[in-house]
């Protein structure tokens, strides 16, 4: 039988609700009180009721037959709607990025420990992101480009029972809620599709212009519209008046991911998976810590990579990856522990180029300087795993060093070295070949012939151009030095003038390489007959 004190009860807690299944849940709005020793009806009344609410309301409904004798241990039915109700407020936990407060037209950042009130509006930008805690320990995480509005912050009775209802507008929210002994749905989450009412679950929402989707990954969701709850492991996709409840696909498989992060810009990659997956969202959070969402990628492949991550400390962090099928459903979340250790960062490397090659027994290394870690630690090895290491100096203060190496190839590497010691990791790995210089060319056989001096000698392998010089002394200096090169091992130059000539050549491979100069020759280039002749016909004038 309905009495006018129901329909008041049931009034109020539709105006704290929103309506939100209303009539399924109207008989279950009933706050359960566990009676204490020296409690009276009279006493409860003045702490927990509303204004209008006296001790025989409480009476009528709970049938006690004396107002001042209760027994301990047993319960009292409180309609949530008879309750006191006192404003509450919300704490910021974490905020990063561009987190927005509007209150009351009035735009600001959001602060870490900041307090919200019904009514503020909180919008995050692109990798940007703020996490919530209501007054009995809830949690309400934003994620980036979202746009959510506390739209109800209440505290019903004598601060037991919180009343919060969030309006999300764009993007999403994922909220823990805690658990609700008394079977009272006082957390409503709103979207443009669909109004959902928990009573201590674990949940998300995201919100697109044409659809709402949720997913329970504990507990229960009463949504309006459907008969009964949506479970765990469940999820809902509302678009208009329809209704649509699948399960979520399992959690991905995360194998393969490297546990240490070494480079920058980060860069993590799974195995990848479960069947019916089609994108990933992948979140990034210090290790275990679920309220502080740092980065957060949809990808479509199975692996993240965020230039942001630069901004990050080195330290330990958890991977947290969903795989979201078809429908655009997020599945169940696999977290994997990883630690991120970039710093100091490698240098950058100057030269050599990669896959240079040295004919000179010898390769000069050349890198910058980390102003923060300036000592480099140099390795250099036969194998691109540097499991076959040929040199490996102490940390080296300068910006270079000469490697003398037997002929082969080489890979070779470098990390900074911080003034206490502490190396950071090594960048990629160059290669780089030592070979030896093309051979100097055979003594050549000089031949007059008319106005021409020709030279020949023998071709070797390997030496594609060859370089001559022919001078007056064997220094092959001053200006009186001829140059001239030749692709045949030989050639035809000018007679030179009477008297000695010096004469060296080397050869070069394909590379442009030079090898040494051959041994200097002397070419003697005879006088003409008549300068013979001379002092003979000079015996008359003596």
């Amino acid at each position: 039988m309905n009495t006018p004190r129901t329909w008041l009860a049931t009034g109020l807690l539709l105006a704290i609700m929103g309506g939100a299944r209303a009539q399924a849940e109207s008989a279950d709005a009933d706050w359960r009180y566990r009676i204490q020793p020296g409690d009276t009806l009279i006493t409860l009344t003045d702490a927990w009721l509303a204004p209008g609410k006296t001790w025989r309301d409480l009476q009528q409904l709970n049938r006690v037959p004396d107002p001042l004798r209760l027994m301990p241990g047993r319960t009292l039915r409180m309609p949530v709607g008879w309750l006191r109700r006192e404003a509450s407020v919300a704490e910021a936990l974490f905020a990063r990025g561009q987190v927005t407060r509007l209150r009351g037209g009035v735009s600001e950042a959001l602060a870490t420990g900041a307090q919200l009130h019904s009514g503020d509006r909180i919008k995050t930008g692109a990798q940007s992101s703020a996490s919530l805690r209501f007054a009995d320990g809830s949690r309400l995480l934003v994620p980036p480009d979202s746009e959510v509005t506390l739209e109800q912050l209440l505290v019903l009775g004598r601060g037991a029972l919180p009343a919060v209802r969030v309006g999300v507008q764009q993007g999403g929210a994922d909220s823990r809620v805690a658990p609700n002994a008394q079977r009272v749905p006082l957390y409503e989450i709103r979207t443009p599709h669909v109004n959902l009412g928990v009573r201590g679950t674990e949940f998300r929402v995201q919100t697109a212009t044409d659809a709402t989707r949720m997913q329970v990954l504990s507990g229960a969701v009463a949504a309006d519209g459907l008969k009964a709850d949506v479970p765990s492991g469940q999820g809902l996709l509302a678009q208009g008046g329809a209704r649509t409840v699948a399960p979520l696909l399992p959690p991905p498989d995360l194998g393969g991911l490297a546990p240490v992060a070494e480079r920058l810009p980060l860069r993590l990659a799974w195995t990848g998976g479960p069947t019916g997956a089609v994108t990933w969202r992948a979140q990034l959070y210090p290790k275990g810590d679920f309220d502080r969402l740092l980065l957060d990628a949809h990808v479509g492949e199975p692996v993240a990579a965020w230039a942001e991550a630069r901004e990050l400390a080195d330290g330990d962090y958890t991977l947290r990856v969903r795989a979201v099928d078809a429908r655009g459903q997020e599945g169940a979340a696999a977290d994997a522990d990883i630690r991120l250790a970039a710093r100091p960062e490698p240098p950058f490397i100057r030269g050599p180029a990669e896959g240079a090659v040295s004919y000179d027994g010898g390769m000069q290394l050349a890198w910058a300087q980390n102003t923060a870690a300036p000592r480099v630690r140099v390795q250099i090895a036969r194998d691109a795993a540097f499991k076959e290491l040929v040199l490996q100096p102490p940390p080296l203060e300068a910006a270079e060093f000469r490697a003398m190496l037997p002929d082969g190839a080489y890979f070779w590497r470098i990390a900074a070295v911080e003034g206490g010691g502490r190396a950071g990791p090594f960048g990629d790995a160059q290669r780089f070949e030592i070979q030896p210089p093309p051979p100097a060319p055979p003594p050549a056989e000089p031949e007059l012939n008319g106005d021409q001096l020709k030279l020949r000698w023998r071709a070797d392998p390997g030496v594609v151009r060859y370089e001559l010089e022919l001078a007056k002394d064997d220094k092959f200096e001053g200006p009186g030095v001829q140059r001239l090169g030749t692709d045949k091992p030989e050639v035809a130059l000018p007679k030179p003038s009477a008297g000695k000539h010096f004469l060296r050549a080397r050869g070069f491979n394909a590379a442009g390489a030079p090898g040494p100069w051959g041994q200097t020759q002397m070419i003697e280039v005879p006088y003409p007959r008549w300068l013979w002749l001379l002092p003979l016909l000079l015996i008359p004038v003596l």
